[in-house]
């Protein structure tokens, strides 16, 4: 393995920045330079983030150089400081929504900001890896896709692609509580989420033109018809999404799965289950695992798709990232969190 890169974290103390620390650790081509979080400024990891283990790491109030920056700050925050960043020379992981749309127009009326740098949208690359990977390593800023995104789109992406589903669909997600992120609100407050399950954003949530805007590049000329519910479920991690869309023309469950396997038999973090998979089996882990089955009945594709919101939906797929922009195999530090699954 070469001379280690450096890498820094701005905004540890969330959950994505301090789960991207604790994959870190375990990373042999990328040393953890420093990390940042102004709240905590002065601190040791270790003291404020006990569960990594012992580090010598002091929390810093300003980010430093580094070979390769991850931004896990709020929209709105990242675009604020990226610039500066990749002024420096440092390749950027921004695990915000902040560069994943390419319209500024789009950005504007999801997130009701004026995007600061809208020249930057057209430079960013979407870091879908299974999607972008011949692009990403020509990058210097990376937007890290969403959670629920990143479910969606892998499970929908092979048969509208390949012409097998008419472009109007359907997602029907859930998602564990530290999707919301750290920060104190009553929805997430554990005697309101308890033993409850609610949809929410019901009139259009912010990762929808996410979802759209990937999924729109396999059907040009036609029009994507995407309706997508969230709803919160009480667990702490996990993201499960079903997606029903009609078929184009008959086929079977087994043809499906045949084709699905087929698409994704390179892919070294998506995998296609025989039984529909649940959202323990990814825990802590960079896959995504997908099952697809068709009801006759209706003539409809039901496609399945499970991960872990804090890795492959952010933390390990901004790791799957960093690799890319590193030239290093794209595996690197992540191979070992294998799931586990009948």
């Amino acid at each position: 393995m070469q001379t280690p890169f450096t890498a820094g974290i701005i905004n540890v103390t969330g959950y994505a920045g301090s789960e991207t620390a604790r994959l870190l650790r375990c990373h042999p081509a990328f040393t953890l330079a420093w990390v940042t979080a102004r709240s905590e400024a002065g601190k040791r990891l270790d003291e404020v983030l006990p569960h990594l283990g012992p580090s010598d790491l002091v929390i810093q109030d300003a980010p430093a150089a580094a070979d390769i920056i991850f931004v896990a700050l709020p929209h709105g925050a990242a675009a604020a400081v990226v610039p500066d960043l990749l002024a420096t020379g440092a390749r950027v992981v921004d695990l915000s929504a902040d560069f994943r749309l390419v319209s500024a127009t789009a950005y504007r009326e999801w997130y009701g900001l004026e995007h600061p740098r809208p020249d930057l949208l057209e430079e960013a690359v979407y870091g879908l890896c299974e999607l972008h990977r011949d692009v990403i390593p020509t990058s210097n800023l990376v937007a890290n896709p969403g959670c629920y995104p990143t479910a969606a789109i892998l499970a929908l992406a092979p048969a509208l692609r390949a012409g097998l589903i008419e472009p109007d669909i359907l997602v029907d997600a859930k998602s564990g509580l530290s999707g919301a992120g750290r920060s104190l609100s009553l929805v997430t407050h554990f005697a309101e989420a308890a033993e409850n399950c609610a949809a929410y954003a019901i009139n259009g949530h912010r990762h929808w033109p996410e979802i759209h805007q990937e999924l729109q590049q396999f059907i040009p000329g036609q029009e994507l018809r995407l309706t997508f519910m969230p709803h919160l479920v009480p667990m702490v991690r996990g993201i499960l999404v079903t997606c029903y869309a009609p078929l184009r023309q008959p086929v079977d469950t087994t043809t499906v799965t045949e084709f699905y396997r087929t698409a994704y038999k390179d892919e070294p973090f998506v995998a296609v289950t025989a039984q529909p998979p649940q959202t323990k089996w990814t825990a802590g882990t960079n896959h995504c695992l997908i099952h697809v089955t068709v009801d006759s009945r209706a003539r409809r594709l039901i496609a399945i798709a499970a991960l872990d919101n804090l890795v492959k939906g952010a933390a390990g797929q901004a790791i799957q990232n960093a690799n890319l922009l590193c030239h290093l195999p794209e595996t690197t530090g992540l191979d070992r969190l294998s799931p586990t699954y009948p």
